[in-house]
């Protein structure tokens, strides 16, 4: 089974090949459907996504299974399965100290016992209780079931969630995610398969051990009023980076010579929408964010867009692909000039030539694609 880079498309579009963008499912249809849930990832199926989308971290038994984070305190109903009370606990995840249940303290066995939730509370919570965590194997048992019958390619776009978190804890994610990628025939360069991760060293690793293309995800804390990134930790380095001492932030890795030195590694990079077309809050004469929308908050419709960056130039200078994240329907989370059409933002970013874009709702990315 093998697909191209990025489908299909207009030789005119500015994307790194001119195919059209594909539509990245985020953690499956996170927007209609608890996140990371096989019914999710039918969902993004369902309206058309190319790639589904599953987070990845490990059992205490060493089975890869679907989930955002390892604390599970706010993706699954643990909090009220008295039989796991005791389960509850401190955790150091990537240097800051958290507190919840953590999937590693968990054998597959009593993980399938547990039921998702949706962790936004300002979505639909009408699903809550009703779906098990895939484990990996079953999502890519989903992707190539629904491939035959749909009659067109549906990718996988596993992130290895923490690594070094997970090295520490004597559970290493790469070489268990190659065996099971190999179990189901995803070995070469132009298999259905994007693995993505927010540290270095671990995309090195992988490279040396599998064609399949890598992706370097980039992050950052915040943005700031201006526009400009905050790179406080945690996100604003790649964690491995952090305990080597290497102080080369995010933003320093998207400079021309650092997207040169991560196209040693890897065949594309995944980085937060800001770093591509920044945007801006208004301040007064007080120094405060003015509430352009008069609705007594701040956030993403007091901001207004600024002129794009040169980092997707930069890249397709390099060689690289750029796929976007993440990007969400609802109001409050769309920028002012896109007055509340997500469709806006999507054809704003496939204007600049973003060669994917993770989407919660993938029907509206695919519907601003214009097929």
């Amino acid at each position: 089974m093998a697909v191209v880079a990025c489908g299909g498309g207009a030789a005119d579009r500015p994307t790194l090949n001119g195919d059209k963008p594909l539509v990245i499912g985020h953690r499956g249809a996170s927007g209609y459907l608890p996140d990371h849930t096989l019914e999710s990832y039918g969902k993004a199926i369902e309206l058309g996504a190319d790639f589904i989308e599953p987070d990845l971290v490990i059992t205490k038994d060493g089975v890869l299974v679907a989930r955002h984070e390892p604390n599970i305190a706010a993706t699954t109903d643990v909090k009220d399965r008295p039989e796991f009370a005791s389960r509850k606990r401190k955790a150091v995840v990537d240097g800051f100290e958290e507190e919840g249940w953590f999937v590693s303290d968990f054998t597959l066995a009593e993980l399938k016992t547990l039921r998702a939730i949706q962790p936004m509370g300002d979505r639909d919570q009408s699903h809550n209780g009703k779906y098990a965590i895939p484990t990996f194997d079953e999502v890519l048992a989903l992707a190539q079931r629904e491939s035959r019958r749909l009659g067109r390619t549906i990718g996988v776009y596993p992130e290895t969630k923490h690594p070094t978190y997970h090295q520490r804890l004597n559970l290493p994610l790469e070489d268990r995610l190659l065996t099971t990628l190999a179990a189901h025939g995803y070995t070469r360069k132009d298999s259905p398969v994007v693995i993505q991760s927010f540290e270095t060293a671990n995309l090195k690793y992988l490279r040396g051990k599998t064609q399949v293309r890598l992706v370097q995800l980039i992050d950052g804390y915040d943005q700031n009023a201006d526009g400009s990134i905050d790179q406080s930790l945690p996100w604003g380095q790649a964690y491995d980076l952090t305990v080597a001492g290497d102080k080369r932030t995010y933003v320093q890795m998207l400079t021309p010579a650092g997207l040169a030195e991560i196209k040693k590694y890897a065949d594309g990079i995944g980085p937060w929408k800001p770093y591509l077309i920044p945007s801006r809050l208004t301040l007064g004469a007080d120094g405060k964010p003015v509430d352009l929308n008069k609705d007594g908050q701040i956030d993403e419709r007091d901001r207004t867009l600024m002129p794009p960056t040169k980092v997707l130039a930069d890249a397709h200078q390099a060689g690289l692909f750029v796929h976007a994240y993440t990007f969400r329907s609802e109001a409050k989370r769309l920028v002012s000039d896109y007055q509340g059409d997500p469709k806006a933002e999507y054809k704003r970013f496939y204007d600049l030539g973003v060669d994917g874009v993770f989407a919660d709702y993938p029907d509206h990315a695919k519907a601003a694609r214009g097929d």
